[in-house]
């Protein structure tokens, strides 16, 4: 048990717990997502329940994604990136993947609230959720707070999941050791690791599977 990733101080799970014991307070948050408001409902025990946290804010505007594009938001929380996703990709498909069975139920909960059909939210850890599966976007703003082992193996296991020309787009802080992921993903993947965005001490990465970031969302 520790502290809550929102500053209250009160003892709950980490966020990435599986079943969090931390008393239930829903609230509601809002954002403007291309010229659209989108409203979430939010729990204790789930990461961000106070506000758009701004690496996940810089990750959901920095995010290019096709309107036919299948997409993984891999540890969907609440489920902004996802909900994000699906409203830009109106003909694909979003695969939304958390192991806090809260969150699981906040996201789907979001989804239906926003009117989302073509996004579907799964309960696991990583990509234990989607064996098997390919995706032309996977965008996370990774649960640092497990470790570096389990945060390299996600990357080192990313490209298995990508299509050939897929994306996997992750935001991160200095404090939280993006430098150094980054860096990680130039061993990992055969294409181009860039930084598309910066702001407040963040950046958002793109790693791309092929030589060339596809155009298709652009």
């Amino acid at each position: 048990m520790t502290e809550g990733p929102d500053g209250e101080g009160l003892p709950v799970d980490h966020y990435y717990s599986a079943r969090p014991r931390s008393p239930s307070e829903r609230g509601q948050l809002r954002f403007l997502y291309r010229g659209e408001i989108l409203t979430f409902t939010v729990d204790r025990g789930v990461f961000a329940v106070r506000a758009l946290d701004p690496g996940t804010d810089l990750l959901i505007q920095s995010l290019e994604v096709g309107p036919t594009d299948r997409v993984l938001d891999l540890g969907c929380g609440w489920g902004a990136v996802g909900v994000a996703a699906a409203k830009a990709a109106p003909q694909g498909r979003v695969v939304m993947v958390d192991v806090n069975r809260r969150a699981v139920r906040l996201a789907r909960e979001n989804l239906a609230q926003n009117r989302l059909t073509n996004a579907e939210v799964r309960a696991g850890s990583m990509f234990e959720a989607v064996p098997g599966e390919r995706f032309d976007v996977i965008a996370t703003n990774p649960p640092y707070r497990i470790g570096r082992p389990q945060i390299l193996a996600m990357l080192r296991d990313a490209p298995r999941f990508l299509t050939e020309t897929g994306r996997l787009w992750v935001v991160g802080q200095g404090s939280q050791g993006i430098l150094y992921y980054q860096h990680k993903l130039t061993e990992e993947f055969p294409g181009t690791v860039d930084v598309v965005a910066r702001h407040s001490g963040y950046r958002v990465v793109r790693a791309c599977r092929s030589a060339r970031p596809t155009d298709r969302a652009r």
